[in-house]
């Protein structure tokens, strides 16, 4: 019997993203309509709604206009700066070639897209959570699933608070606090915490397709008014990843409101070469020519980091089990080609929402809301992945050059109606690395301080944060591995996928090499739980509050 004070509530929602929210506002929407009272509560392990969110991004309204179809009108923000001008380039070292729109399907136009901060949306969604009487509770991770005696989940439980780093209590202490609920869903976001341990006691991903990942790396920079166009989305892909085989990905710039552009770079997580480093790639692609001309004369104001999930349609695992859901990235939705997930990760809650809502109804509770996964299998999510399913598998084994344009024939031929008569495969990232013995080191440029920067001054603009004395949340299954076999295989790799400077081999040059934590600077993006060889580095959530702090990203 736990001794922790408890609350109940209907539904219980881990996570204040876009399809956290949307199923928190889904639910109260029903039962304003049809009668009665659903209590629902959100748990948000940022210090704020949007401290954690971080997208580039381009947002189709489509599921936000089937919720609030009022949203332009209500002071949404990202109402400001509709996309107006849809660019692809394919980049050499240094030359730039523009895809002409009319090789692409029109799914991939990007009309009647909007262009903004990710995070500024989730914060005026939760405004509308709480005005229907939702609530939101910043600053509390969930940092455990509670279950039933019939093995059905019960709710979960927020970590404690004020414990020191050798597992004493602090003198702030405050135990966790359990919340009950007849239903509970999981949209923690890329490979969650709590969602990692649900698909693995219930089996769910037994009947998909391993789930692959990219590291997304952010900027958002001030620029000179001359290079600024409101509404103009460039997406680029080659180099600089064509350099290093074994290596996809690509970049965006989306110039966003207030004479900012939000720039990234996606290295996708299956790359082979242990020396390649996601944060140097994106450094790097800033020097095209293409890219500094635009960048020219401004500032960088802020920075970020997140894994985002690619396997799509053949990826998704089964989305319930007793007592709960999983919604959003959780479950991975994103499709990849468009590079955008907002829209299907909303609709994915308000689904489960209504399934929720008509289980309760009916007096249900603790049970597997079936209707949800009914109704994901006829919906626009499941058809608009499906058409895209093929596209990052063709790129990964045929190459950049040729799998780009394979996927291109594949996407025209399922927007005309011929489904392909083929689902490909995917691959463990963490399964993918060669020997350091096979490959050549890359030799990347020093930073300049101006265009391009370090790791922890990075860090620094991220206004990352954790309590310096508390149980450090990257922790090994096996302390030995990183020196003992990860360092002689790999010249341990963490050093280099990590964007935030975490891991460090420290007296490798007097013969005595020591791996090294840096928690603190830790920016949540799970990248090490994913491509860590032997998946070694186990993420879980620190303390509430902790991590990034986002504020317009």
């Amino acid at each position: 019997m736990s001794d922790r004070e408890s609350m109940p509530y209907d539904v219980v929602i881990v996570g204040a993203g876009p399809a956290g929210l949307a199923a928190a506002i889904r639910l109260k929407q029903l039962a304003a309509e049809k009668g009665g009272d659903v209590s629902v509560c959100v748990l948000e392990k940022g210090s704020e709604v949007g401290a954690h969110i971080l997208s580039g991004a381009v947002v189709d309204p489509k599921a936000l206009d089937e919720l609030i179809p009022d949203w332009r009108e209500r002071g949404c923000p990202m109402a400001e700066v509709p996309v107006n001008d849809n660019q692809h380039w394919i980049l050499t070292k240094n030359k730039q070639f523009g895809m002409p729109h009319f090789v692409t399907p029109p799914f991939m136009h990007n009309k009647g897209t909007y262009t903004g901060s990710l995070g500024n949306l989730c914060r005026w969604l939760a405004a509308q959570a709480e005005e229907l009487g939702v609530e939101i509770f910043p600053g509390f991770a969930a940092a455990e699933v509670l279950f039933n005696e019939d093995g059905s989940v019960k709710g979960v439980a927020t970590g404690d608070m004020g414990v020191a780093r050798d597992g004493t209590h602090k003198p702030d202490y405050t135990p966790g606090l359990e919340l009950h609920a007849k239903y509970t869903f999981f949209g923690e976001g890329v490979r969650g915490h709590l969602s990692k341990e649900l698909i693995r006691t219930f089996d769910l991903a037994k009947d998909s397709q391993p789930q692959v990942y990219g590291l997304g790396i952010k900027e958002l920079w001030d620029i000179d008014p001359e290079n600024h166009f409101p509404g103009r989305v460039i997406h680029t892909q080659g180099w600089p990843l064509t350099e290093t085989e074994g290596s996809n990905g690509g970049g965006f710039l989306y110039h966003q409101a207030n004479g900012q552009v939000a720039l990234g770079f996606v290295t996708w997580l299956n790359y082979s070469n242990p020396y390649l480093s996601p944060f140097q790639e994106m450094q790097r692609w800033k020097t095209h020519p293409a890219i500094a001309a635009i960048l020219k004369g401004g500032k960088r104001v802020s920075y970020g980091a997140r894994a985002i999930s690619d396997g799509g349609f053949q990826s998704v695992p089964k989305l319930v089990f007793p007592g709960g859901a999983l919604i959003g990235d959780s479950a991975g939705f994103l499709n990849v080609p468009r590079i955008k997930g907002s829209h299907t990760a909303m609709k994915s809650g308000m689904m489960a929402a209504e399934a929720a809502f008509d289980a309760l109804a009916a007096g249900r509770e603790h049970d597997e809301l079936a209707a949800f996964p009914e109704a994901y299998k006829t919906s626009w999510v499941a058809r608009e992945l499906s058409k895209v399913r093929n596209v990052l598998p063709l790129v990964e084994k045929f190459g950049e050059l040729l799998g780009s344009g394979l996927a291109g024939i594949t996407m025209w031929a399922e927007h005309l109606g011929v489904k392909m008569p083929f689902t490909m495969k995917h691959h463990k990232d963490n399964e993918t690395l060669w020997r350091k013995d096979l490959v050549k080191p890359i030799a990347y440029p020093k930073p300049d301080g101006v265009l391009t920067f370090d790791r922890l001054s990075s860090v620094f603009l991220s206004n990352t944060n954790h309590e310096e004395d508390q149980p450090v949340h990257l922790t090994l299954k096996d302390p030995a591995i990183p020196v003992d076999y990860d360092l002689p295989m790999y010249d341990e790799p963490a050093q280099r996928y990590c964007p935030a400077g975490v891991y460090e081999i420290v007296g490798e040059e007097t013969g005595d090499p020591k791996f090294v934590i840096n928690a603190q600077n830790c920016v949540h993006c799970k990248t090490c739980d994913i491509k860590d060889p032997t998946q070694n580095i186990n993420w879980v959530v620190p303390e509430g509050g902790g991590g990034p702090n986002y504020p317009n990203m």
